[in-house]
């Protein structure tokens, strides 16, 4: 008899239309391919725009990449979400504060898996789609070493 212990992680930006759901998408897909026993999901710190679809060009840059996050829906982390995930993970020091400041103990950096500890940059202001790739290839490579070490956590 083998205990299956599944980890649960949740990606966390501001509004969650953009950084957090391409992670939890990539993450999705990792855990598919992989056949992971991994929980993932995402919210965002601010209010703005709960219940949305992820931004245009998050869903773009990601269907280029074989990944589809169009019927993901904007939420807000919740104080709940601190006990029911494992790992609450930001994408930039401004989300890792805030997590902090609402009490969130179990937070870490997504950049500190593979990009030495790099903020991965808001794509929702860029008018340049290029940005939008290189935030997709930072998060992947990240995403994919956080799920990699996470059996350890």
């Amino acid at each position: 008899y083998r205990c299956k212990m599944s980890v649960k992680i949740l990606m966390v930006c501001l509004g969650n239309i953009c950084r957090s759901p391409l992670a939890h998408g990539i993450a999705q897909e990792y855990i598919n391919k992989n056949k992971l026993d991994i929980l993932v999901d995402s919210a965002g710190t601010g209010s703005w725009h709960i219940g949305e679809a992820p931004c245009e060009n998050s869903i773009k840059v990601a269907l280029l990449n074989g990944v589809d996050i169009s019927k993901q829906k904007a939420r807000q982390v919740k104080k709940d979400d601190f006990q029911k995930f494992d790992l609450i993970v930001a994408l930039d020091d401004n989300n890792l504060k805030d997590l902090k400041n609402l009490g969130c103990k179990n937070t870490l950096k997504l950049g500190d898996f593979g990009y030495e500890g790099a903020c991965v940059p808001d794509p929702y202001y860029f008018r340049d789609f290029e940005e939008f790739k290189n935030v997709y290839s930072m998060i992947e490579t990240c995403v994919i070493a956080l799920i990699n070490k996470s059996k350890e956590f």
